[in-house]
């Protein structure tokens, strides 16, 4: 059996949190490479761009040497195959978080068998974050600054103004 090189960690990251980069963190230190794959789905609407949040998680994922950060689109397995990848590295929160996850995870595999998810989970500090949740909060004038990195609450408080 060959030993995995890359590992893939996707997601939307509307906007990228301090949960994800707990993730990448620790994936970072699993794999001698890891990809953070920026992608969405079609008929979901975000809040920053494809390439806004692309810029953002690239900004922050400098600080680790093996990360790099791309954009993708279509089916994540076919990206996977692209990059010669066989690992993808998905957080876990909650019940409900696995529950779905494990549906991708196996949906992934029947389209191509060679794909393995790896599930880590969620550092207890971050159980609760999610970017829907950042999104609300910055979009009802609350404070962010302890959820996510400053560039990013900037470009939240481009988005929503702090309220008096």
């Amino acid at each position: 059996m060959s030993s995995c090189t890359l590992a893939i960690y996707p997601g939307s990251f509307d906007p990228v949190t301090y949960g994800h980069l707990d993730i990448i963190e620790r994936a970072s230190r699993l794999f001698p490479r890891l990809l953070v794959g920026v992608g969405g789905n079609p008929a979901k609407r975000y809040l920053f761009t494809r390439e806004q949040r692309l810029q953002m998680v690239k900004e922050a994922c400098a600080r680790f040497p093996n990360v790099e950060v791309d954009s993708f689109s279509g089916l994540l397995v076919n990206f996977v195959a692209e990059r010669a990848a066989r690992v993808v590295v998905r957080g876990l929160r909650a019940v409900s978080d696995f529950e779905s996850e494990l549906q991708s995870a196996l949906t992934n595999r029947m389209l191509h068998s060679e794909v393995e998810t790896i599930f880590l989970m969620t550092s207890p500090e971050h159980l609760y974050l999610s970017s829907s949740v950042v999104r609300e909060i910055a979009g009802l004038g609350g404070p962010v600054e302890m959820f996510v990195p400053p560039h990013v609450e900037a470009l939240l408080r481009e988005k929503f103004p702090l309220r008096a």
